[in-house]
C-alpha cells in the first residue's frame, strides 16, 4: 500500500503539472514491457511537438535502490523525493535525471496543498525511448481508467459488488478498536443490519397481521 507521504507527493506532482500546462496521469503502463511509470505527463512544446516527462516517487533508501524497472522513456525523466531521502542518495542519482524535491508545509492551515517541490536537478533531454503513437495510447488508456473511478466515485457504493465491500472492510480490519473509546465501524455495521433486519420482520409481521384480519373479517362476512 501507499504511504501518506506517496500520497501527499502524487497529488502535488498532479496539480504540479496541471500547472504547467501538461495532460497528467499516474500509473501508466510503458510500452515494449518497460514497466509502469509512477507518473506520466505530456505537453505540446512552441515546435507542437509532444514532450514526454516521467516521474518516479521514492520515498525510502529501499525504495531508491528497489530492482524494479525505472520506466525512464521520457523525453525528460525525474526522481521525485523527500527533502530528507534526497540528502541520503543524491551521489547516486544518474546525471541524465533530474530531481524534484518535495517539501511538506509545517502547516497546511490556508494552503491548498499539503507541500510543495523545489528542481534541485534539471534533467538532461533524450530521444523518446517508446513509440510515440503507442505511448499515446497507453497515456489516454490510463485517463479512461481514471474517469471510470470517478465516475464510480460519483454514483457513490451501489456501483461496487458485496465482494468487493467485503474485501475492502477486510483491508481496514487493523483500524478496528479492539479495546474500546473508538468508533468501531465493524459493530455499528452489525448493529444497523440487526436494526434494519428487526424492523424488516416488524413490517413483514404487521403485514401478516394485517392479511390475517383482513381474511379473518371476510370469513365472518361469510357465515
Amino acid at each position: 500500500m501507499k504511504t501518506s507521504l506517496t500520497t501527499q507527493m502524487e497529488e502535488v506532482l498532479y496539480y504540479y503539472c496541471r500547472e504547467n500546462g501538461d495532460i497528467v496521469v499516474e500509473e501508466v503502463t510503458m510500452p515494449d514491457d518497460q514497466g509502469i511509470v509512477d507518473t506520466l505527463s505530456c505537453r505540446l512544446n512552441v515546435g507542437k511537438q509532444f514532450e514526454w516527462r516521467c516521474y518516479e516517487l521514492k520515498v525510502s533508501k529501499a525504495d531508491f535502490r528497489s530492482k524494479a524497472k525505472l520506466s525512464f522513456i521520457g523525453n525528460y525523466n525525474y526522481f521525485v523525493l523527500p527533502a530528507a531521502l534526497f540528502e541520503k542518495i543524491k551521489e547516486e542519482i544518474p546525471s541524465h535525471i533530474g530531481v524534484m524535491v518535495y517539501h511538506q508545509y509545517l502547516s497546511e492551515e490556508a494552503q491548498r496543498l499539503p507541500g510543495y517541490f523545489t528542481i534541485e536537478k534539471k534533467p538532461q533531454r533524450q530521444p523518446l525511448l517508446v513509440n510515440e503513437h503507442e505511448l499515446l495510447f497507453r497515456l489516454i488508456t490510463a485517463q479512461a481508467r481514471e474517469v471510470g473511478k470517478a465516475k464510480k466515485t460519483s454514483r457513490g457504493l451501489r456501483v461496487f459488488s458485496t465482494d468487493q465491500l467485503y474485501k475492502e472492510l477486510k483491508k481496514r480490519q487493523p483500524d478496528y478498536d479492539l479495546f474500546g473509546g473508538g468508533v468501531n465501524f465493524y459493530d455499528r455495521f452489525i448493529e444497523d443490519s440487526c436494526d434494519q433486519a428487526v424492523e424488516a420482520l416488524k413490517s413483514e409481521l404487521d403485514a401478516t397481521r394485517e392479511a390475517y384480519l383482513e381474511l379473518e373479517q371476510r370469513l365472518l362476512e361469510g357465515k
